[in-house]
């Protein structure tokens, strides 16, 4: 566990492993302890880092008026300050939203991208209906008890992985509503569906079959506007694929990494 300072932040991360570097990005309501069964299965061949973004887990409260770039940014700089050079960066859900707003600012800094679950943006991937939708239910969100932030219907396709759940509780327990209102809210106004064509790099799509958060039709829009991206489906699987059905992810990121290798800086 170590600590960087970035737009005069401290940005908490955990290290583990040695090989090519890999970073993981975690979703809203989270921090980057979600990623133990990817640092645990991982770091046999990688260099596994996950952080705890701005806001989330150990790292600083998020400042007023910080944007969806303020995060990449904050991205960018831990990778900088570790000296990864180029690295896999994967994200789940509003954190893949993240690494492709880091891909477009610093694409030196990508190897190749892992969306999990993702979107381009609540506003680049959802009917105007549904964002609407999920604005307008934040407030009894974050007015309601943390357990529930663990509970949202389609993060799992059915009764979360029994040795998780402590995991679940201590996360929700941790959530600052003001530091999620602020992501949520830069998720909603968010449409990079204009980025989606212009990536470069090789992108592995993983989806659960059964996500109602971020359902199949997402994935299958990413895999039509992204030049050669794949796609793995988990079966039996809901929006948080790494908890849920972490071998078949652990997987298919070992996979894809073997078949693209790092490119050196």
């Amino acid at each position: 566990m170590g600590f960087v300072r970035a737009h005069g932040l401290e940005i908490a991360y955990d290290r583990v492993g040695t090989g090519p570097p890999l970073v993981f990005a975690h979703g809203g309501a989270e921090d980057g302890r979600v990623w133990r069964p990817q640092l645990a299965a991982l770091a046999d061949e990688f260099t596994v880092v996950a952080w705890d973004e701005p806001g989330a887990g150990r790292s600083s409260d998020v400042p007023a008026g910080f944007g969806l770039a303020d995060y990449a940014s904050c991205l960018a700089a831990l990778i900088e300050s570790l000296e990864l050079g180029p690295v896999y960066v994967a994200g789940l859900s509003w954190g893949g939203t993240l690494v492709l707003e880091l891909y477009r600012h610093r694409p030196d800094l990508v190897t190749a991208l892992i969306l999990i679950d993702t979107y381009a943006g609540w506003k680049g991937s959802l009917s105007e209906d549904e964002v609407r939708a999920r604005v307008g239910g934040l407030r009894e969100m974050l007015a309601a008890p943390p357990a529930s932030f663990a509970t949202l219907p389609g993060l799992f396709a059915g009764a979360p992985p029994k040795e998780f759940v402590p995991l679940l509780e201590e996360l929700a327990a941790a959530v600052r509503p003001k530091s999620l209102q602020t992501a949520l809210l830069v998720m909603a106004e968010t449409d990079q569906r204009d980025l989606l064509p212009q990536i470069a790099v090789p992108v592995l799509l993983i989806w659960g079959e059964q996500d109602l958060r971020s359902p199949l039709t997402v994935a299958r829009q990413f895999e039509e506007a992204i030049p050669g991206a794949e796609l793995v489906v988990i079966p039996a699987c809901g929006h948080v694929s790494n908890l849920e059905q972490p071998t078949a992810v652990n997987a298919a990121v070992r996979a894809f990494c073997r078949a693209h290798p790092r490119a050196r800086s």
